[in-house]
């Protein structure tokens, strides 16, 4: 943004907070805050600034909103978070200081992403809010179709650190399956659950007209006979199923008498091997580690309302108070991948990078792509609890984020596709000197030096401003005319070192740089990964995870730093 942009931008500013007329007081005090490099230039600025209040004051304050929308839409997002964010959370019901217990439970059959992040800063921030506990525990008594894998242990644990998430326990229900099948023998022999060993489909055909299975009724000696059998390996897999007895008569059908163990031939399971044939099914281990582990409070989605009714009825069979259910809706963002499924299937068939792909959701991903931790907490905390589903847009994140790194990110500039500029009549060696950060000039200075009979590079996106005739500015250097374009390059005359010159003839200003690091750019869209090929200044000292501003194209990430080129992630501008 140039000084005409950045004292307009004020001036709209403060027209809009002040009944539609700009005090030119007030906009000179925030352009040089913005900009201390010009403070001793304060009288030159003046006038501009007066020219530029005088049009804004004439405009109309609807006129004036529609200019500082389009010119600056950050404007308007920061009034909306800073209003969001003095919602905070609401109270948590039936919630006691120092007794909130909360858990997230992830399967570990693949990294966790933006939707199921939800559960896990909600449990988290709850947990805190209320001086309480909150708990890590892995799912994985799935080894067939949801199969746990030994690295998403591990990468779970590292996203919620990253997160500032590290949970106070973590639980292992893998580990815990001779305390299931303990609750599993106490409930065949209360009557309050049966093994059933009819076909999966004759099964469901009595289920759905509410007739009892033959087995139901069967006394606890026979049931618990099955149950060894189905511990000793005397059925195989899909021949024995422990039921919970629930009303037959119930509207939902999947509620009727639901599967809480079954059997798994050669497991093969990731942490257990195949000591374990006989696995309990997510209803079941849940609901007796929920009870086991205190839990007093559980976030999860919508979709997992039914599981509640399910497992009230094992809560009343043993006398437990089941804890408060919190239910919110689906979470997904615009143009982002989520599921797990599609993840899985894009990583294998070669379209995605990994887990950590910017394309995707992950939190891995998004944490690749140059966003904060903070930014995921803080929108997820602005959504809130909400049964509806909810969609949010990139632009909804980013906007936390850029508030966030703009003060942290130094600059740099990047000439992407960098056509060359040779420059004559300017005999003498020029060193621009730019600011790190134009707020923080204790950062220190980047110097960018112009030598006569070598050439300097520009974008090939701005070979529109290049045209015999034509007079552009060089960012921090001069002003130049322009004598010729061709294949080889453009060539051009140096006409003046002044700003004030090309601000008064509206000269349009480009970034440039001389011999520089060969950069790359991944910039995510949608499902393709675009690359941007160009020159990064020679001096820039960056470092893998650095979120710093390439000028002109956004914030990034630096990604890699190598001997013989840098790679870096486009965040957002």
């Amino acid at each position: 943004m140039n000084l005409e942009e950045t004292v307009l931008k004020y001036a709209l500013i403060n027209a809009y907070q002040h009944g539609g007329k700009a005090n030119s007081k007030a906009v000179i005090g925030k352009v040089l805050g913005e900009n201390p490099k010009l403070r001793p230039r304060a009288r030159e600025i003046i006038p501009l600034v007066n020219e530029v209040i005088e049009k804004v004051n004439s405009l109309s304050p609807g006129e004036q909103e529609a200019k500082l929308r389009e010119i600056y839409p950050e404007f308007f997002e920061e009034k909306e978070e800073k209003k969001e964010e003095k919602k905070g959370l609401p109270p948590l019901p039936k919630a006691e200081k120092g007794k909130v217990v909360t858990r997230f439970a992830p399967n570990p059959d693949g990294v966790f992403h933006l939707g199921n992040a939800r559960a896990a800063i909600l449990s988290h921030e709850y947990a805190r809010l209320y001086g309480g506990k909150f708990i890590l525990r892995f799912d994985d008594t799935d080894p067939k179709v949801k199969r746990p894998d030994p690295i998403f242990y591990k990468w779970i644990l590292e996203d919620l650190e990253w997160l500032n998430m590290k949970p106070d326990e973590v639980h292992i229900a893998s580990d815990r399956l001779e305390l299931y099948y303990s609750y599993a023998e106490k409930l065949i022999k209360m009557g309050k659950a049966y093994v059933c060993t009819c076909p999966p489909e004759k099964f469901r055909e009595l289920r759905d007209k509410g007739i009892a299975c033959p087995h139901r009724e069967e006394p606890p000696e026979i049931q618990l006979e099955r149950w060894r059998k189905m511990l000793n390996g005397e059925y195989r897999e899909g021949e024995a199923v422990v039921r919970i007895k629930t009303d037959l008569n119930h509207p939902n059908p999947a509620v009727r008498d639901w599967p809480a163990l079954r059997i798994i031939d050669n497991p093969n399971h990731p942490r257990t091997g195949d000591k374990y044939r006989v696995w309990p099914l997510y209803n079941f281990a849940s609901a007796i580690d929920d009870h086991e582990l205190g839990v007093t409070h559980i976030f999860r989605g919508q979709e997992h309302a039914e599981n509640e009714t399910r497992q009230r009825y094992l809560y009343n069979y043993l006398g437990w108070e089941y804890p408060v259910a919190v239910h919110h809706g689906r979470l997904s963002i615009e143009g982002v991948v989520l599921s797990k499924s599609k993840t899985r299937k894009g990583i294998e068939e070669g379209r995605y990078l990994g887990w950590d792909d910017p394309r995707l959701g992950t939190i891995r991903a998004l944490r690749r792509r140059g966003i904060r931790p903070e930014a995921i907490k803080e929108l997820i905390i602005k959504v809130g609890i909400k049964t509806s589903d909810t969609t949010v847009s990139w632009d909804n994140l980013a906007a936390i984020n850029r508030r966030l790194i703009e003060p942290i990110a130094n600059r740099y500039f990047f000439v992407a596709d960098p056509v060359p500029v040779y420059i004559e009549g300017y005999e003498e060696e020029f060193t621009a000197e730019i600011p790190l950060h134009p707020d923080h000039p204790e950062r220190g200075m980047r110097k960018l030096k112009f030598e006569p009979e070598k050439p300097v590079y520009v974008s090939k996106d701005d070979m529109g401003l290049f045209k015999p005739g034509n007079f552009v500015r060089l960012k921090d250097l001069f002003n130049v005319e322009i004598l010729e374009v061709s294949e080889q390059g453009i060539k051009a005359r140096f006409h003046s070192v002044e700003y004030e010159v090309a601000r008064e003839n509206r000269w349009r200003m480009v970034h440039w740089i001389t011999e520089g690091k060969s950069c790359e750019v991944l910039i995510p869209e949608g499902e393709e990964l675009l690359v941007r090929r160009g020159l990064l200044e020679s001096d820039a000292a960056v470092k893998v995870d650095d979120v710093v501003q390439f000028e002109r194209v956004g914030f990034v990430r630096i990604d890699a730093v190598e001997p013989e080129r840098i790679v870096a992630i486009f965040a957002h501008r």
